[in-house]
């Protein structure tokens, strides 16, 4: 089957792309993909080529995989850098690479987008033949959820990899105070002491939804934003301008939260919301406060999920310090199809001592939780 490919999202229009779109899926929106791609957040300059690829039949969209034709392995989160390496040591081309994922957001869901399976199943197949026509050194499809796990089970020379992050699950909590109370009495008294040292230094917190932001909002947020990677010497991914196109495009998917110390605002973050998941994004700060971060990006998403019926919060990847905050391992996985096959049989053993690794250290991350034992 002959795959057509968009090198712009707004070649297809928003209700032709959604209807494929899970309504829990944020950032698979159109509004989202397109928002990026229009602000320059993503681009040929940016080595994410936009590579969107399709299965139309009769002139309708029947399934699509929202693609990146790659140049590097930066913002991916499902790391392959050794694999660049060791393919470079050996004279392999390994970029350009055709990948499958949300850039900048380690989200974990569907990837292939179908209006029933055996549609995802066509486009898969003819995958492999595209990289070969288009002489791409592999494909990957990283943070995928169940529905792409089992398609992609079926497809033969694929190979899975496993990686965790830290989720905090609502269960069922009437306030703060009741999920205290299920912690054990060191770690409820530890985080307890945090709060209290970020009130004691006169933070209040507000939270807008999107269309409750000005621009003039919008600039203290991209401000803080953009400094968490100055203060590394890097530059953001995201610009400025796509802020506002997605605040312009999907207001009630954007959450915000302002941290203010009297009347001044000095840090934020800024989070999406879908079905009944409550996703935190980005945050940042223009000063660095005490016990800050955790308030706002941890403590008041808690907060802001129990008030709202929220079930799951994704808080992002890394960061072994949500641990003892109570957010639990969660396996995630990515698939990774690889054409030249000294690298793929090396890849494979490779995944193969990983994964062990990976279920072990999940396993014994989760002796760090705070909750009282039964």
């Amino acid at each position: 089957m002959p795959l057509q490919r968009l090198h712009k999202l707004s070649e297809i229009p928003a209700p032709d792309w959604d209807v494929l779109v899970p309504q829990n899926q944020p950032f698979l929106r159109h509004a989202f993909l397109a928002s990026l791609e229009d602000s320059g957040s993503v681009g040929p300059h940016t080595g994410w080529q936009a590579e969107h690829l399709l299965h139309v039949e009769a002139g309708r969209v029947i399934a699509a995989l929202p693609g990146y034709r790659k140049w590097h392995s930066y913002g991916e989160y499902v790391f392959d850098h050794g694999w660049a390496d060791a393919c470079a040591r050996a004279g392999i081309d390994y970029y350009p690479k055709f990948l499958s994922a949300v850039p900048f957001s380690p989200v974990s869901g569907p990837r292939l987008l179908a209006a029933n399976v055996e549609d995802g199943f066509e486009l898969l197949k003819s995958l492999p033949g595209y990289l070969e026509i288009e002489e791409l050194s592999s494909a990957h499809i990283n943070f995928t959820d169940a529905f792409t796990d089992a398609a992609m089970a079926e497809q033969p020379g694929w190979l899975q990899r496993i990686g965790c992050q830290y989720h905090w699950q609502n269960r069922g909590y009437r306030d703060f105070q009741d999920f205290l109370d299920v912690l054990a009495s060191r770690k409820r008294k530890q985080m307890r002491k945090e709060r209290e040292q970020v009130a004691a230094q006169g933070f209040e917190f507000e939270w807008l939804e999107g269309r409750e932001l000005d621009e003039a909002q919008w600039d203290f947020v991209y401000a803080c934003y953009a400094n968490t990677y100055a203060v590394r010497r890097q530059a953001p991914y995201l610009t400025r301008e796509f802020f506002s196109l997605l605040a312009e495009r999907m207001p009630e998917s954007i959450r915000v939260v302002l941290a203010r110390q009297g009347s001044r605002p000095v840090a934020m973050a800024f989070s999406l919301v879908g079905g009944d998941s409550f996703y935190g994004r980005y945050w940042g700060c223009l000063a660095e406060f005490d016990r800050l971060h955790f308030e706002t990006c941890f403590y008041q998403g808690m907060d802001y999920a129990i008030a709202q019926g929220f079930q799951r919060f994704d808080a992002g990847a890394q960061g072994e310090h949500k641990l003892i905050r109570g957010f639990e391992p969660v396996i995630t996985h990515s698939w990774h199809y690889l054409r030249h096959p000294g690298l793929k049989a090396a890849v494979k053993d490779f995944l193969h001592q990983e994964r062990a690794g990976v279920l072990a250290y999940a396993e014994e991350a989760r002796s760090a939780l705070p909750y009282r034992q039964a």
